[in-house]
């Protein structure tokens, strides 16, 4: 997964996975879903970023899959 922001035209990337874009959606008027051949999603675009998030304040955190517990079981 990659996130870019490019500041000149305050955009958000993130691409899930690299796949060749089989079709773009409009999921509303400042977002865009990339959909694969398969039609997965594997890329959001958000235009005007900074004014719908907090742009400095991001931050990433991976999340060991054994402490990740199933619904209704217990380890």
């Amino acid at each position: 997964m990659k996130v870019k922001y490019f500041s000149d035209t305050d955009t958000l990337y993130i691409e899930l996975y690299q796949a060749e874009v089989d079709e773009t959606r409009d999921l509303d008027e400042d977002t865009l879903l990339d959909l694969d051949a398969a039609g997965r999603l594997c890329a959001i675009t958000i235009e005007h970023a900074s004014d719908r998030m907090d742009i400095p304040a991001f931050s990433y955190e991976q999340i060991p899959a054994q402490s990740i517990r199933p619904t209704g079981r217990s380890i």
